[in-house]
């Protein structure tokens, strides 16, 4: 019984990583594929270059077996079929949700996705006093800081770019003089961010002030190869067209922006993605549960394949609502939403805010929308997109539940 379960976790997991492909690494890349910075199969060779490099590379090689945190798995303990049945159900309860909306063009969050799946299973299973009900609470706190952060931030910068250079009477030569001290901004950021969160599986553990000493370093030298790049580049030619330039710094910027990210996102949440697939692995391998389990490298990189096919079948229908539904997109537009998203991700991560990476994209596209006015939103898609988030919880949690009687039935 235990291997037809191996056997089951093993198609669930990668089910589980084309669906987060699809919806959670296709939302990532929305902005850049909107904005026409890539192409779409720029944007699949992106990501299945930087988020197997990351997964592989610098992965969660150990992970908790919940990785949730909603209860304690020692309470399971002399019922070890009992959690490998929950977890398989949770896995495949979150890879369904996620299929729907990622079928009607949503970008949900995977986290949620699977905090409430594996709630759902927890709640049948376990007196209610041992969950982690705080947890809860932080989730459903995320879904009102992380979009309304991301759109201050992505408003902001968007504002800051028209004052600083679409303002002026030559946008052209004004972006070459601040692009040095943006490019610093850009590194400096994303030097952090990789610091913090892509290498944060190898314990290295800087210090906040050695960490932003590194990033500093980094930040300097791309300003200074930036601002030697651009150095007596003239402007010439008519207005548009000077405009067009300005345009190409930012689409260079989100490039960059989208295989930081990528990278990060394969080193952080492929064995996020493949946790429930590990405590599984670990069960039936083992008839043992432990509190942490070795992700073997096959995981990883059964996760990472997953997770780009999943993007270049499926990915097409979210990329379009978040690139192009929300709100009409340029580069310089999208850099504002990913650079917003990457700013709120850094500044909420060190500060212990509960935030969705998916929310703070949205967020901050919608941001970006309402520096251009209200009539650049479409609130309908927004609004439909909101009401999803709300139903992510519950209707994971029902979908496992169910799962999980019916894996019971089934293998007894």
């Amino acid at each position: 019984m235990l291997q037809a379960i191996f056997i089951v976790a093993l198609v669930g997991g990668f089910y589980m990583a084309w669906n987060i492909g699809a919806n959670d690494v296709a939302n990532a890349f929305g902005t850049s594929v909107g904005s026409r910075a890539l192409t779409f199969r720029q944007a699949v060779v992106v990501a299945a270059i930087f988020e197997f490099a990351g997964a592989i590379l610098v992965g969660a090689h150990v992970t908790g077996t919940i990785r949730s945190g909603l209860f304690d798995p020692t309470l399971l303990v002399g019922r070890e079929t009992t959690l490998a049945l929950g977890m398989l159900a949770a896995l495949l309860a979150a890879a369904l949700w996620l299929q729907v909306a990622t079928y009607f063009g949503y970008p949900i969050s995977t986290t949620h996705s699977i905090v409430g799946a594996i709630l759902g299973f927890a709640i049948v299973v376990l007196p209610s006093n041992t969950i982690e009900w705080g947890k809860v609470g932080k989730v459903v706190a995320s879904w009102v800081i992380s979009p309304i952060v991301g759109a201050l931030l992505g408003w902001v910068i968007f504002m800051a770019l028209k004052a600083l250079i679409f303002n002026r009477p030559d946008p052209l030569v004004r972006s070459r003089l601040v692009a040095p001290y943006l490019i610093f901004a850009v590194f400096f950021v994303l030097s952090l961010s990789f610091l913090y969160k892509g290498l944060k599986q190898l314990h290295l553990d800087f210090s906040p002030l050695h960490a932003m000493g590194i990033s500093a370093a980094v930040a300097f030298v791309a300003g200074l190869v930036g601002w030697a790049l651009l150095k007596g580049n003239g402007a010439s030619g008519e207005y548009s067209e000077r405009l067009g330039g300005v345009e190409e710094l930012f689409r260079h910027l989100q490039i960059i922006t989208a295989c930081t990210v990528a990278f990060a996102h394969g080193a952080n949440d492929v064995a996020n993605a493949v946790g429930p697939l590990a405590a599984v692995v670990s069960i039936t391998t083992t008839g043992k549960i432990l509190p942490n389990v070795e992700v073997p490298i096959w995981v990883l990189a059964l996760g990472g394949a997953g997770i780009v096919i999943g993007l270049a079948t499926f990915g097409y229908r979210v990329i379009e609502t978040v690139g192009k539904k929300i709100t009409e997109m340029n580069p310089s537009r999208g850099f504002s939403a990913e650079f917003g998203g990457a700013i709120t991700v850094l500044v909420a991560s060190r500060m212990g805010l509960p935030v969705s990476t998916t929310h703070v994209i949205v967020g901050s596209v919608i941001g970006v929308g309402l520096a251009r006015g209200m009539a650049a939103l479409d609130l309908r898609v927004i609004r439909e997109i909101f009401i999803t988030w709300i139903v992510t919880l519950p209707a994971a949690g029902l979908l496992s539940i169910g799962l999980f009687y019916l894996l019971r039935a089934v293998f007894g």
